[in-house]
């Protein structure tokens, strides 16, 4: 391997590695605040990056149905819970109203407008983008609320047998709407820079950029708004942040919603970059779940960086033993753990 060799291989496994960065911290987020480990958080990747190519393509996505029909169930399950407490069935004129608006116009809302929009001439990029993050990001909260808000409170294992449920749904139903054919979104751009010997891509350009403001504006968002630091109060102590007022149900659904967007970008950054299938997002949203680890399921900053080492580790294992890649990535994990036992103090978990 000479150095022009190894220079694009970091490219490529920087570039990788940003997109897990935004996976690992999702899961890091969706944990911190629910104790969930997302499982599904490779689906919102999948998902996107197959509506988009939908919509670059003229073809009406199914997610639009999707998300109406989940909006639906959520409205059923909100107005049976509100009518089974007392206390929130004197405030019915209030609460179902809001919810209607939520769950039900609003996705009835995105259906007309995707509908309007992609029979049309092709959009321009920008507005394919928003469309696509219109249709997906919701469906984040809107699992929460069908699958984990309801058994929020209950052990670490039942949430992560639960994700495993909705994994397999999801997957099931992304098979049921796009087909078992993979495809391919435009490059965000066709540019490209010589550095030396070394060519990059307008599109790494444009994966890396996208991924450090996100990254950046995570990290703005958690130290500088009244929203994040609630956030990050519940993923310290769920039940004083409930005694100061936080809600938990609301922080898990807001944790759910920003999980979903960082699903979706990413979807939207990969998806130029390689044909992606309905179950594609699992491996993808895996190897975010590696660098989460290596963060132990808390550190943003550890999170980010194992993302982007598993990016690395996964380039170079390419061009040694493309065989093995998939071994080699995976197998990061035992040193990682092992390290974790050992260094880590035990004791009983209160399932209380």
């Amino acid at each position: 391997m000479d150095l022009s060799i190894a220079a694009i291989l970091a490219q490529d496994g920087i570039t990788s590695g940003a997109i897990y960065a935004l996976l690992a911290l999702a899961l890091v987020l969706v944990f911190s605040v629910t104790r969930v480990i997302l499982i599904p958080q490779g689906e919102f990747v999948s998902y996107a990056a197959l509506t988009l190519a939908s919509i670059q393509t003229q073809k009406f996505p199914l997610t639009c149905v999707l998300l109406v029909v989940l909006g639906a169930c959520c409205f059923v399950v909100e107005t049976i819970a509100v009518l089974r407490r007392p206390e929130q069935r004197r405030q019915v004129v209030r609460l179902l109203p809001a919810a209607a608006g939520r769950y039900l116009l609003f996705p009835l809302a995105v259906f007309a407008l995707a509908h309007a929009l992609v029979a049309r001439a092709a959009l321009p990029m920008g507005v394919q983008f928003a469309l696509t993050l219109l249709i997906v990001v919701p469906l984040g909260p809107f699992l929460y609320r069908l699958a984990f808000q309801k058994v929020a409170e209950a052990s670490t294992l039942l949430l992560l047998i639960v994700a495993v449920a909705v994994h397999f749904a999801l997957v099931g139903l992304g098979l049921l709407m796009f087909g078992a054919e993979g495809s391919r979104a435009e490059p965000v751009s066709d540019a490209s820079f010589a550095l030396g010997s070394l060519t990059i891509s307008g599109q790494s350009l444009s994966v890396i950029g996208a991924a450090a403001i996100l990254i950046v504006a995570l990290y703005l968002f958690f130290g500088r708004t009244l929203t994040g630091k609630a956030l990050r109060a519940t993923s310290v102590n769920r039940l004083g942040a409930r005694l100061v007022g936080i809600g938990t149900a609301r922080a898990g659904s807001l944790a759910f919603t920003l999980a979903a967007a960082l699903g979706v970008l990413a979807g939207i950054l990969v998806a130029p970059l390689t044909t992606l299938y309905y179950d594609a997002g699992f491996l993808i949203g895996l190897k975010g779940f590696v660098g989460a680890i290596i963060g132990g399921l808390v550190s943003y900053p550890v999170a980010a960086a194992g993302a982007l080492l598993v990016g690395l580790l996964e380039s170079y294992s390419s061009f040694w033993a493309s065989a093995y890649k998939e071994v080699i990535v995976f197998a990061l994990i035992i040193p990682v753990l092992l390290w974790r036992s050992l260094a880590t103090r035990h004791s009983d978990e209160d399932e209380a």
